[in-house]
């Protein structure tokens, strides 16, 4: 969705199940508007935050005109069977995007037969490509590499042909829906994604309790909230050094997306369980309804 927006709206990182929350990312020009809605990845919910992630992952199937499937090269599609299933019923277009084509390495072809072997980066995407096919017939496929932006000038313009007429849903200088707040806890959360290991990432939740703009400056206070002492101490680090790391990348990467000085202060509490407990979801914003 960056690619497509040519904004920095939704975090990404290597791991798994960063995204959380259905983001809308919004394309205005003279003649048209789309409105990208970003959602978490399909997964079978293990806890409360999971199953709000499951649902906003679901809504974008109720209210769609085109539903942008996205996969890669080596995603096993058998462990979203469920999820799948609804995607066959869709009666909108689906555009199933086979993702990070630029991570096929072909293995060597014995000699005299070029880069046609069994191995051969095409015959691997020819097969992941008829896979898919036979799980989704009636979707259109088209293979991409958001990375290196192969493709996705290709996929703009075949959205911009299925998009039907309707009016406006944004103003034309809005870029999405989220307020300045949910991209600051957003931008800290990626960070503890980053630099910390195992289960610490999806422990953590982030809350702003300040947000003070001011001309040359904003003042930001944030929490950053675990499930149990012994990870509020890894997040703190030895004397303070791994929070201090997050809390110097953050302010870097804050300070390119408002294009102002920033001055950020982190605290870490514990919140035993909130992953678990539907008023704590509620109030850091998974209420998909």
């Amino acid at each position: 969705m960056n690619q497509l927006v040519g904004e920095r709206i939704s975090i990404a990182t290597f791991k798994a199940q960063t995204t959380r929350h259905r983001i809308m990312g919004i394309v205005n020009t003279d003649d048209m508007q789309i409105v990208f809605s970003d959602t978490p990845g399909v997964l079978k919910p293990n806890y409360k935050l999971q199953e709000s992630m499951l649902a906003f992952s679901e809504s974008a199937l109720q209210d769609a005109d085109v539903l942008l499937y996205v996969t890669d090269v080596i995603e096993n599609p058998e462990k979203n069977m469920d999820f799948l299933e609804k995607v066959q019923k869709m009666k909108i277009p689906v555009l199933l995007l086979i993702n990070k084509i630029d991570s096929l390495t072909p293995n060597p072809s014995p000699k005299g037969e070029g880069n046609k072997g069994e191995g051969s980066s095409q015959v691997q995407l020819a097969t992941i490509v008829e896979k898919w096919h036979a799980l989704l017939p009636n979707a259109e496929i088209l293979p991409i590499s958001a990375k290196n932006k192969f493709g996705v000038d290709m996929l703009l313009k075949r959205i911009k042909e299925l998009l039907p007429d309707s009016p406006p849903y944004f103003d034309k200088d809005q870029l999405t829906d989220k307020p300045a707040r949910f991209f600051v806890s957003e931008i800290i959360r990626e960070k503890i994604l980053l630099y910390y290991d195992k289960e610490i990432p999806y422990a953590v939740e982030v809350r702003v309790e300040r947000f003070k703009e001011e001309e040359k400056l904003i003042r930001i206070n944030a929490v950053i909230y675990v499930e149990r002492d012994s990870q509020k101490g890894i997040i703190i680090g030895h004397q303070g050094v791994a929070l201090k790391k997050v809390n110097s990348e953050a302010r870097k990467a804050l300070e390119k997306f408002f294009d102002k000085h920033i001055y950020l202060e982190t605290y870490v509490k514990v919140d035993k369980d909130w992953r678990s407990s539907q008023k704590e979801l509620d109030s850091f914003g998974y209420n998909p309804e």
